[in-house]
């Protein structure tokens, strides 16, 4: 549920807190004073691309904060659960947006992703626009709202994906059948090359050690000369040698520091170091006495180089990339061979498509079963939203196999007794759609999880006792989620448990939005206001407290 929002430098808000409650809420306003901007505001936080400069000016950075409950949110929870994010009853979403327009997002504190803040959004909140109708026209909307009144969206979802599985199949029978004799070539040469880069039996980490034992015994000789004049440089019998003068200095030191002690610390060092260069030297000894010249191992190790080299030059790859090219080519065998089993394939193939045909039968019973009871639904709703014997329908017209299924799914409608319902986006006018369209929200929602849903003036192109109704389902609605609504009517305003009110003012020749909750009296007023215009008399505000009177009863 959607507790709170809080907004700072927004467009034309300066600063707002608002606090929301369950149920049904309603935000008015006059036209102009910025209810879009609450829309714009929530979306913002919860992923929305940002188009256009949202600062308010003068300002570098507007920041907005919505503050959700989720305790009983399973989807939410295994999503920050998912995510690593710190998990608890209540979960903040914030977004900073800069006037050049650049942007930051936060999960509970955490720095994220807008893509995250889009994802944990759809958990949270559903917005409907005043144009949201419009999508009804689409066929694949039609299906996803009958799938979802079924409580079949997780098997269409598995019927697209063995569809999938089954296309890539069938494809892959296809394309063997009409290049057999070229996957043949190609399968016979694979044979040889992977049978020789096997017997080359050459791995990634041998190059290295092949390099470097080549170095060493191609240098042998050098080597040896070399090891033996740094022996002898460093203690054997000679002119002079280090451990010689260290020998020395170490004499030296020792008579010095009887007139100076400082000298100790010193002589230390060098005592250290001398036994160090002992040492070393002992090792160097023992590494020339295991240090030979080996032409044999040194043209067995030329050889073995000589061969790798050779199959890179044939295979044109780098030597030490030999190894990934026989993993690939494997693979490719391992791909062709299935091809070349005609039968193993076509098993494939054919189980693949009975998977198929199972789900998806099983889907086309649902929608049926479906369609008849939510079009049943819908055609009582229309009567009490000014379409008396209007009907609607569901056509589930049999189609070649899709990833949707094996039917094609229309809305049908008739405005009126007497005519056949035909599709809907050839009969309906905008007033109708927009009823239909509300209607269909207000049936499916509460299959929804998401709990908390926002429409914006979906009751655009109707009035009288018909707005009337639509307060009612949406007062209706919201006793099974969150619903907020934002309308130009007072039919549909009174029946809400909370009224937000939009207004703006001039403040240092800037434009100032703020949206504030509404006491008892204050609602007669708004009301009023929306049944009468500026010009309030007695008798609209008596209407007004009438029509809140009807409402709550």
């Amino acid at each position: 549920m959607l507790q709170a929002l809080s907004i700072r430098d927004f467009v034309i808000v300066e600063s707002l807190e608002l606090e929301f409650s369950a149920g049904y809420t309603a935000l008015t306003g006059e036209t102009g004073a910025g209810k879009s901007i609450l829309i714009d505001a929530l979306s913002l936080s919860l992923g929305a691309r940002n188009e256009g400069d949202v600062t308010r000016k003068g300002h570098d950075k507007a920041e907005i904060s919505t503050t959700f409950d989720i305790s009983h949110n399973q989807a939410a929870q295994d999503w920050l659960q998912a995510q690593e994010i710190e998990l608890d009853d209540t979960l903040v979403l914030r977004r900073v947006i800069y006037a050049d327009g650049r942007s930051r997002a936060f999960i509970n504190g955490v720095s994220a992703t807008v893509g995250q803040l889009r994802d944990i959004g759809e958990t949270l909140i559903d917005i409907y626009s005043q144009n949201a109708h419009h999508s009804l026209l689409k066929v694949a909307t039609q299906r996803e709202i009958l799938d979802a009144y079924a409580q079949a969206t997780p098997l269409a979802k598995e019927v697209s994906q063995l569809f999938k599985a089954w296309s890539q199949l069938h494809q892959q029978q296809l394309t063997y059948e009409e290049n057999a004799s070229q996957f043949a070539d190609e399968l016979a040469e694979l044979r040889d090359s992977t049978r020789e880069l096997k017997q080359l039996a050459f791995a990634v980490e041998e190059w290295q050690t092949l390099q470097q034992e080549h170095v060493r015994l191609s240098n042998g000789a050098s080597l040896l000369s070399g090891m033996e004049s740094c022996l002898q440089w460093m203690s054997e019998d000679g002119e002079v040698n280090a451990l010689e003068l260290l020998a020395q200095v170490q004499a030296k030191l020792s008579e010095l520091q009887a007139m100076d002690a400082g000298l100790q610390p010193i002589a230390e060092i060098l005592d250290s170091s001398v036994i160090q260069l002992e040492e070393a030297s002992r090792e160097l000894n023992r590494h020339l006495q295991k240090s030979e010249l080996d032409p044999e191992k040194l043209a067995e190790i030329e050889a073995r180089i000589q061969d790798i080299h050779g199959a890179a030059r044939k295979y044109r790859v780098k030597p030490e990339e030999l190894p990934e090219l026989l993993a690939q080519q494997l693979i490719r065998m391992q791909e062709l061979e299935g091809f070349a089993d005609d039968g193993a394939l076509a098993k494939q193939v054919q189980s693949a498509w009975q998977g198929y045909q199972q789900a998806a039968g099983q889907l086309s019973t649902q929608r049926q079963q479906a369609a008849k009871k939510l079009a049943q639904t819908i055609t009582e709703e229309m009567q009490t939203l000014s379409l008396k014997g209007g009907k609607f329908a569901i056509s589930l017209m049999p189609c070649e196999a899709a990833a949707y299924g094996m039917e094609q799914v229309e809305f049908l409608v008739a405005g009126h007794a007497g005519v056949e319902p035909r599709p809907l986006n050839k009969v309906a006018s905008g007033g109708e759609l927009s009823r239909i369209s509300l209607a269909l929200q207000v049936t499916t929602a509460s299959l929804g999880s998401v709990p908390c849903m926002i429409f914006d003036e979906v009751d655009v192109g109707i009035g009288g006792g018909v707005a009337e109704v639509v307060g009612r389902l949406l007062n209706q609605l919201g006793q099974q989620r969150q619903v907020l609504v934002i309308t130009h009517l007072a039919q549909v305003a009174a029946q809400a448990q909370q009224h937000l009110q939009v207004s703006k003012s001039e403040h240092n020749g800037a434009t100032l939005s703020h949206i504030r909750g509404l006491a008892a009296d204050e609602r007669v007023e708004e009301i009023a206001r929306m049944i009468g215009g500026l010009q309030l008399t007695e008798a609209t505000r008596n209407h007004a407290r009438e029509m809140l009177k009807l409402a709550t009863h």
